[in-house]
């Protein structure tokens, strides 16, 4: 697993391998409350809350090298269900592991807090938008967090991420599957998107102008990934 270092608090610096576990897509990996930490290193992971009657919103979709489960780490009794959206790979590390290596290496507990944080800056905009923003523009913010997190940029400007179902899209956006499908309809056909059943690609910049020119502003991205680059 190789992996770009970009900053010197980056958790994966810190924590010990583990042997690597396959799951199918679909396998649902923990519902409830977690009781490891993951890292995905292959494939992705959809992470959302359960209703009381059911429903699922995605608290985010983790991409590969990044870290999930961190309600492990506390006395909490979640009502999280993490799902394989692809065949993935993962590695975990139990509680008791994670206070033994940060005992060892405090530098962890603070790129873990560091996880944490970003997780909850990314959280408290998504919900801002769902507040305060009409459904085209959440659907547009979606896609362009969505590509910058899951993405790679290509020689077009286009940030190109593996294909989602409008319905876990729709979950992330917080509507309905047919709402989103119009809505990518309406953006293929003003040149925001291209789609096919592999790849969608996401013109991040048009679509911040487009956003821009409604007054609305919209998520802060990291720097986009050139192709066949990690995230990390």
């Amino acid at each position: 697993m190789n992996k770009v270092l970009t900053h010197p608090n980056d958790a994966l610096n810190y924590l010990p391998r583990r042997p690597l576990v396959e799951y199918p897509k679909g396998h649902v990996l923990y519902s409830g409350t977690s009781d490891a930490l993951y890292l995905v290193a292959a494939g992705r992971v959809k992470v959302a809350t359960v209703a009381m009657d059911g429903c699922e919103t995605i608290v985010r979709l983790v991409p590969a090298e990044g870290l999930f489960g961190e309600g492990c780490l506390i006395d909490h009794n979640g009502s999280e269900r993490a799902i394989a959206l692809d065949r993935v790979q993962l590695m975990s590390w139990k509680r008791a592991e994670i206070e033994q290596q940060v005992e060892k290496e405090p530098r962890l507990g603070l790129a873990l807090m560091e996880e944490l944080i970003v997780n909850c800056i990314d959280m408290e905009e998504r919900m801002q938008a769902m507040a305060g923003c009409k459904t085209p523009e959440r659907v547009m913010l979606s896609l362009i967090q969505l590509a910058r997190q899951l993405g790679q940029l290509q020689p077009d400007g286009a940030m190109r991420m593996a294909s989602l179902t409008h319905h876990t899209i729709a979950e992330h956006v917080g509507t309905s599957r047919e709402i989103v499908s119009s809505q990518m309809s309406r953006l293929r056909r003003m040149g925001l998107i291209v789609y096919s059943r592999r790849n969608i690609d996401v013109y991040c910049e048009a679509m911040e102008e487009s956003l821009r020119t409604r007054g609305l502003m919209f998520w802060k991205a990291p720097a986009p990934l050139a192709a066949g680059a990690t995230q990390r």
